[in-house]
């Protein structure tokens, strides 16, 4: 039987680390031939040079689809999206994939699910099912599902919430977080990489800050920078911080900037475009705590014992460690939060998305599947009892 073509998409930093294992397993799969189309961060020198990672990850590509407009309104990101349907169009029907791999809820990954919609190409769908109520990826992620066809879920109630949008159940799949196989598989920079590459010294305590736009927050996205921007400066230059660069959403730009000014006003402080995952796992193994509204600090950073301090409502409604230390999006809340991280330090919890086995249990559902194409033709399942 000939080996059948899944392509998964990266939109930048924020999936590649994620999609990092379940890529290595489809390639070293009898069954199937990997294609990856990049987009999004990816093809923006803003954000890194992730390109270059990719490469040195061993990792073809085959499709460059660009779509990131240099504005970040509204208008901007929904030109974006129109850019990147149009982009995908022409991208999978010169791939020709028998499936698309698509994982989350951003922006860029709309624009490739409604592309394989249009064309009938099979979606598998990572990390659908879960809730973040403050930000407009939510309804991203749910609207995905119901174009996708192949649902792998993070945790059990993601897996329920698939079931009530009508998925078929023998669809669903509980597979746990890919980013913890990241973590766990990967062989993270040495303490001596880590100082050489970042200029940190680790020596003293280091937050491994990430703070991106809350797209549905009530409030100035910049007013919350600002109110973590102080607490961070009242803990005095003995703590190094280890900024990560805000992704490419509405207004993420703005934040950018402003997290440039702070940098360049204290010593002790690095903003970095992109880590890439080796030096990202160094660096949260050996980080006092994560800081922000950033997933990886709920999916990841529990598995490793790094307490995290989630501010604000972007991450709202996510299954959380007992590491995870949520507060309001003012000074006060923040430096509170923080300190009790210090306090706590590093301790084992259990985490929620999983132990990190999440690839192989993708690619082996993948491999018991005959006919992806068989797929497409979905119906609604109601839930028992339903009217």
């Amino acid at each position: 039987m000939a080996r059948r073509k899944i392509c998964v998409v990266s939109g930048g930093r924020a999936d590649y680390g994620l999609l990092y294992w379940p890529m290595r397993e489809i390639a070293a799969s009898p069954h199937f031939e990997l294609r990856l189309a990049v987009t999004g961060a990816h093809l923006a020198p803003e954000f890194g040079d992730t390109l270059a990672t990719i490469e040195r990850d061993g990792f073809g590509i085959d499709a460059k689809v660009e779509m990131l407009l240099s504005s970040d309104t509204p208008v901007g990101i929904a030109k974006s999206i129109g850019l990147g349907v149009i982009g995908f169009a022409d991208a999978l029907d010169r791939l020709r994939p028998d499936l698309l791999l698509l994982l989350g809820d951003r922006f860029e990954i709309l624009a490739a699910a409604q592309a394989a919609l249009i064309a009938r190409l099979p979606v598998a769908h990572l990390c659908g099912g879960d809730v973040t109520e403050g930000a407009f990826d939510e309804a991203i992620r749910h609207a995905i599902t119901k174009m996708a066809h192949l649902h792998f879920a993070t945790n059990e109630p993601a897996a329920r919430r698939l079931r009530q949008l009508g998925e078929d159940p023998r669809r669903v799949f509980t597979v746990g977080s890919p980013g913890i196989d990241c973590l766990l598989r990967a062989s993270p920079a040495s303490a001596e990489e880590l100082a050489r590459e970042t200029g940190l010294d680790l020596d003293r305590p280091v937050l491994l800050v990430t703070f991106h736009p809350a797209t549905l927050g009530d409030g100035p996205v910049l007013a919350e920078l600002e109110e973590l921007l102080a607490a961070l400066a009242a803990l005095g230059a003995d703590t190094q911080l280890a900024f990560t660069r805000p992704n490419a959403d509405t207004e993420g730009r703005a934040l950018a900037l402003r997290i440039e000014r702070f940098v360049a006003t204290h010593a002790n402080a690095r903003l970095f475009a992109a880590l890439g995952p080796r030096l990202y796992a160094g660096l949260l193994r050996r980080a006092a705590a994560v800081v922000g509204n950033s997933s990886s600090g709920l999916y990841e950073a529990p598995s490793l014992g790094t307490p995290t301090v989630d501010i604000g409502d972007r991450q709202r409604g996510r299954l959380k460690a007992e590491s995870v230390i949520s507060c309001a999006p003012d000074r006060q809340a923040i430096a509170a939060a923080i300190a009790e991280a210090l306090r706590r330090g590093r301790c084992a919890v259990a985490n929620p998305y999983g132990v990190g086995d999440s690839a192989r249990r993708i690619v082996d559902i993948l491999a018991s599947i005959g006919d992806f194409r068989a797929l497409t033709r979905k119906r609604f399942f109601d839930l028992p009892g339903a009217a």
